[in-house]
């Protein structure tokens, strides 16, 4: 038998290299991850060092970096959790609230995956684009991942449990809100949306229903499932979302009143639609032109609009009809009379619903009198405009109730879901399931 690489063949020599790589490469991952927790720990330490905390105090936070460090590298799986609630089902799986058995203290929102939902609609690209983000982003305004696994069948990831429901919650509830309300939470997700850009990522599908709130109302940004990392304006990702036969003007002007009763009977399920809704998608994006973060301003000018009318700006009953009065916006962008919105208000929503090149961004955003008096570093500490109703860590009153299904039963095409992204057509990368190959992925 052959003893050294010598009397190996080329084909052999060829699996020991490869062998020997990947080994180096798992150990200086060990190491590394080793080396960074002790670089944390000591930082910590030294912090502590200058802010002379009482013994006790520095304990616990050392306790509690090195639990979170221990999570980091323990190999859980779907057994170590105790099942709440389903908050969410859609197209790949469902949301359901869960605690861990060992420690019931910690609730979770745990999002499954169906491996094989995901590989049939080749979905895997961005299910990796949001589990990266979703740990990228370690921010109070994006919503923080704690863990990521999963077995043969599922993909798991393992999120805070956000106990306020969602943005769209509120609008059904209180139907339009106030301009002092509007201001906080439009002030809140474009702050989440600048966090997502300095990432180099484009969100790509901003709606109500992806603004998520907290137990003390504050905004937290979800649904990465359509995020899109930012190369330059020379090589965009183009969206194809509709045909651009569709891409022409013209729709019926209906009452206002029927426009927002349509609305409100059926954005939750067509918002939640494997189709899902073209209301809050700029124009560029439909041209299949090109287009890069500024897309998501217009998406908040959108939010905005519904926020203090009512309903979308470009409402229509078909999508396909929708895409046109977005193609159109020049003509169809109106202002209902009734809906009193204050100069302010109406300028700030016709600087994000413009031209992608004249499109306010972010640090011009908070400069605009819509936002006067607003301390955008201490928004957070402020209370929030809404404060939902919330009586344990896993209540799951602020989300809609789900029944359980039998096992293998598909999900419903047009089910609803809660941190799910349902996409839209559009065109696909044949990707293997090699993604999965990783069981640490």
């Amino acid at each position: 038998m052959p003893t050294s690489k010598e009397t190996l063949s080329a084909q052999s020599q060829e699996k020991l290299a490869k062998m020997e790589n990947f080994f180096d490469a798992h150990m200086k991952g060990k190491f590394g991850v080793i080396e960074e927790e002790k670089n944390r720990l000591k930082e910590l330490q030294d912090k502590m060092a200058g802010m002379n905390l009482d013994p006790t105090i520095k304990q616990q936070l050392e306790a509690k970096l090195l639990k979170q460090q221990e999570d980091r590298r323990k190999k859980y799986t779907k057994e170590d959790f105790e099942m709440l609630s389903i908050i969410g089902r859609g197209a790949f799986g469902e949301v359901r609230v869960c605690r861990l058995k060992d420690e019931p203290s910690r609730v979770y929102a745990m999002k499954i995956m169906k491996k094989s939902e995901m590989q049939r609609k080749n979905q895997i690209d961005h299910i990796r684009a949001e589990r990266d983000v979703l740990a990228l982003a370690d921010n109070p305004y994006v919503v923080k991942l704690h863990m990521s696994f999963q077995d043969a069948k599922n993909l798991y990831l393992i999120m805070e449990f956000l106990q306020g429901g969602d943005l769209m919650t509120i609008l059904m509830k209180y139907d339009i809100l106030t301009e002092e309300q509007t201001r906080f939470y439009i002030a809140e997700t474009a702050i989440a949306i600048n966090s997502v850009h300095k990432l180099n990522y484009i969100h790509r599908d901003l709606k109500p229903d992806n603004i998520l709130l907290d137990r003390e109302g504050h905004v937290k940004l979800s649904d990465f499932g359509l995020c899109k990392a930012f190369k330059d304006e020379n090589n965009p990702y183009h969206h194809s979302a509709y045909n651009q036969e569709e891409n022409k003007a013209g729709a019926a002007v209906e009452g206002e009143e029927n426009k927002k009763m349509g609305w409100k009977s059926r954005s939750r399920g067509l918002a939640k639609s494997v189709v899902g809704t073209p209301d809050y998608i700029a124009p560029e994006v439909f041209a299949q032109t090109g287009y890069g973060q500024e897309c998501d301003w217009w998406s908040l000018g959108v939010i905005m609009y519904e926020c203090l009318v009512g309903y979308p700006p470009f409402y229509a009953d078909e999508p396909k009809m929708t895409c046109r009065k977005i193609m159109n916006w020049k003509q169809t962008l109106t202002f209902p009379s009734d809906a009193k919105l204050s100069p302010a208000a109406k300028d700030l929503i016709t600087r994000l619903i413009a031209d992608a090149p004249k499109r306010l961004e972010f640090e011009e955003i908070q400069k605009h009198p819509f936002f006067r008096g607003v301390d955008w570093n201490r928004l957070r500490e402020t209370k929030a405009a809404i404060v939902p109703t919330v009586t344990s860590d896993w209540d799951p009153q602020n989300f809609d109730k789900f029944d359980e299904l039998v096992d293998n039963e598909p999900a419903p095409e047009n089910g609803n879901v809660l941190n799910f992204t349902f996409r839209r057509p559009h065109e696909h990368q044949a990707l293997s399931m090699e993604v999965f190959s990783d069981p640490n992925a």
